[in-house]
């Protein structure tokens, strides 16, 4: 019996770093959004972190705040960096990091059904680029940056909003406030 030695490879793809984006707006950043860096930093040799800036959305806070909150948050993580992008598909922004891959969180039903929608799409633009998703643990399922900002406020919000984000995270969020 002949056993043949069947490899995949294309040309260098295969020694080429797997290189993805996790894309967002991040306002704030929440640990759900820590968790699906975290599982990146882990499955893929670089990830970038992707502000994406729609100006007819308003938010909360700066680009230039966002990437200082992103950046103290995963300063741990050597294989992550935070960039931003703005008024392009998600889709075009990663080919032009020449990123194979694009990150997305799922935390239940809803977003499945959007995100599979914006998955179809973006293969439609570039085929070449993969999405990958992943489901957030319980823990953080519920979690959102539009949530957080929900809770900003009342009495004794901090005690609470303390459990969703990191504490660099929520000391802008209290100077921010104040």
């Amino acid at each position: 019996m002949v056993l043949h030695n069947c490899s995949f490879k294309k040309g260098s793809e295969e020694t080429m770093p797997k290189l993805a984006v996790y894309a967002g707006t991040f306002d704030p950043v929440t640990n759900g959004h820590l968790w699906m860096i975290e599982q990146g930093a882990r499955l893929f040799d670089e990830l970038i972190i992707a502000i994406g800036v729609n100006p007819k959305k308003h938010c909360m806070f700066s680009i230039e705040d966002r990437i200082s909150m992103l950046e103290e948050s995963v300063k741990h993580l050597l294989n992550v960096r935070v960039d931003c992008y703005t008024d392009r598909f998600l889709v075009k922004y990663a080919d032009s990091v020449n990123a194979k891959f694009i990150l997305r969180g799922i935390r239940n039903e809803s977003d499945y059904a959007s995100e599979r929608t914006t998955r179809n799409i973006n293969s439609d633009i570039n085929f070449g680029i993969v999405t990958v998703f992943l489901m957030s643990p319980r823990e953080t399922a519920e979690v959102s940056s539009s949530m957080v900002k929900g809770l900003i406020g009342f009495e004794g919000w901090e005690n609470i909003v303390k459990n969703y984000v990191s504490d660099t995270v929520l000391q802008k969020l209290v100077s921010s406030c104040s």
